[in-house]
Order: C-alpha cells, then sequence, then structure tokens
C-alpha cells in the first residue's frame, strides 16, 4: 500500500467508467480522495448515454467504505464541463484535482474523414480538457491548491496513420497544459501531461497477442504521483506504457545562425541545422518562452559583435 495519501481532497476523473480513468478512480478512493466518476457510458465513438459505467465504479468504491459519486454529464460542451465541476463543489465543497481521461475514436483516413467525425473527437479529447479544466481552474487557485493531469498520446507526439482527429487533439493537449502550468505556477496549481499506453476497449480491432502487460493498473500510480501533493514537476510529459515510466519532452538543435539567408542556402546547411548534438531543452516553466527568444537572440547578438 503506498504512503502517498489523498485524504481530504477531492478528484475529478473524467471518463472514469472504464479502462484507465476507472484503475485512477480506484486508486485515488483507495488511498483516501473522494472521486467524482464522470463518465457518460457512451460507445467508443462517443454516441449514447448510460449511467450504468460511471455507478459501476461508484458502486466499487463504495463496497470498499469510501467515498465517490457519479456524474454522466458530457465533457463536450461548455456547460457539461461546468456541470462536471460543480457536482464536485455541490458534493464536497472543493476540487484539488482534475484528470482528464475522457475520449472518443472515429478513425479515417484523410482522405475521407469527414468533418462530424473530426470535430466530433476534438469536442471530447481537446474542447473536453478546456471546459473542465476552464471550470476547474478558477476554484483550484482560490484555494491555492491543485492537481491537473491532462491525457495526451504517443499518436499526439508522433503522430498514426487514420486518426488525424485524434492526433490533433492530442497534440492540442500539450499547449493547453504548457499554458495552465504557467498561469497556475504562482497559485499553487500544477499541471502536467500523461501520455499512457495499455490495453482497453480503444484497443478493439488491432492484434495484441504479442503485446507484453499493458493493464490500465501500470499506468495509474504514474496519474496517482502526477495528483499528489509532492508532484514537484510542472508543465512535463511523463510516458507510462507496460511498466515503462519516462520523460518525454520538446527539443530544439543548436541552430545556424547568419545575418541573410538565400533558399539555396538553406538547403546547404540543413545536415548542420539539424544536428541533434548538444540539444537544447528548454523548460516550459518558468520561462521556456522567454528563453527560446532569448537564445535565438543572443546567437545573433553574439555573431554581430
Amino acid at each position: 500500500m503506498s504512503q502517498l495519501r489523498f485524504d481530504n481532497r477531492v478528484a475529478v476523473i473524467t471518463g472514469a467508467g472504464r479502462g484507465l480513468g476507472r484503475a485512477y478512480a480506484l486508486l485515488l478512493s483507495k488511498l483516501g480522495a473522494k472521486v467524482v466518476v464522470n463518465d457518460i457510458g457512451g460507445s467508443l465513438n462517443g454516441s449514447g448515454n448510460d449511467i450504468g459505467p460511471a455507478q459501476s465504479v461508484v458502486d466499487e468504491i463504495r463496497s470498499q467504505n469510501d467515498e465517490a459519486i457519479a456524474n454522466t454529464d458530457s465533457v463536450a460542451t461548455p456547460e457539461g464541463g461546468k456541470a462536471i465541476i460543480q457536482s464536485a463543489l455541490d458534493a464536497y465543497g472543493r476540487i484539488d484535482i482534475l484528470v482528464h481521461n475522457a475520449g472518443n475514436v472515429r478513425p479515417a483516413s484523410l482522405k475521407e474523414m469527414s468533418y462530424e467525425d473530426f470535430e466530433s473527437v476534438l469536442d471530447v479529447h481537446l474542447r473536453g480538457a478546456f471546459h473542465v479544466l476552464r471550470a476547474a481552474f478558477p476554484a483550484m487557485c482560490e484555494q491555492s491548491y491543485g492537481r491537473i493531469v491532462l491525457t495526451s498520446s504517443i499518436g499526439g507526439l508522433y503522430g498514426n496513420q487514420n486518426v488525424a482527429n485524434y492526433a490533433v487533439s492530442k497534440s492540442g493537449m500539450i499547449g493547453l497544459c504548457n499554458v495552465a502550468a504557467l498561469e497556475g505556477e504562482s497559485e499553487g496549481v500544477k499541471c502536467n501531461v500523461i501520455v499512457p499506453g495499455a490495453v482497453t476497449r480503444m484497443a478493439e480491432g488491432i492484434d495484441i497477442s504479442a503485446y507484453p502487460p499493458m493493464e490500465p493498473d501500470l499506468v495509474a500510480p504514474v496519474v496517482g504521483w502526477l495528483c499528489h501533493e509532492q508532484c514537484d514537476i510542472n508543465g512535463e510529459m511523463l510516458v507510462s506504457i507496460a511498466g515503462r515510466v519516462a520523460k518525454a519532452f520538446i527539443s530544439e538543435t543548436q541552430g545556424v545562425y547568419q545575418p541573410h539567408w538565400s533558399v539555396d542556402e538553406v538547403g546547404q546547411k540543413m545536415a548542420h541545422i539539424r544536428d541533434t548534438n548538444q540539444a537544447l531543452v528548454l523548460p516550459v516553466v518558468p520561462s521556456g518562452h522567454v528563453d527560446h527568444i532569448r537564445y535565438s537572440f543572443e546567437m545573433a547578438a553574439k555573431a554581430n559583435n
């Protein structure tokens, strides 16, 4: 049993009726958190509504004498996002932890993907993240404490075929996290990204016969740590897949400075431009944005002196 606990903490977990979200809810509640289990209970493509999955997790939590309530509002609308967070405030008077895990899948090639399928996935994953974060963030800042975990994917980091909607959503999650981390740093609110890999219903149709153990329970402790008050990172991405935990990050090459460029010169210098030796890693918090600009300006200044 973990010695890190969540007594008197209130957690909202979206998409918590099954898979990864369920594992997060069960772990946090076992360690003392009061949990709002949010799930519309829909199909994999996001259609339908059924309180069954969320209520089942709540019943499982309560059977262990822990506290939880079910919520079936949709993250896909601003009103739904507000209602999810309000359910925590109404039931428990505060919100300390937000894990946005809700998702849907509507695969299609770029040649065939409909606008409806594109928008539907963005509504749940990316806009859904904003809807619940926007509702929770002021309350967390007011109490000078909060932990937010957004869900990206290797599909967002590296792409994959036939899931442009999903990849765009998961890439966008990184930008949203960065801003929340920067704005929350002085308010006691930290925001990080989990990049999980687990066998859930989203793996339907994939041959997993050669996969190592990849159950959601392997990811849950990583999310648990990101949710805990001892979490001391902010604006970072942690990968958790098949028992491997790693940090993912954005880096830049040293780059090449010239006072003037031609198209030909860009091509001629491309090997040097792309040289990843001594790559730069600029942490989001406290000042990655500014550090990027400063480094670029300093290179120009040194060359011109």
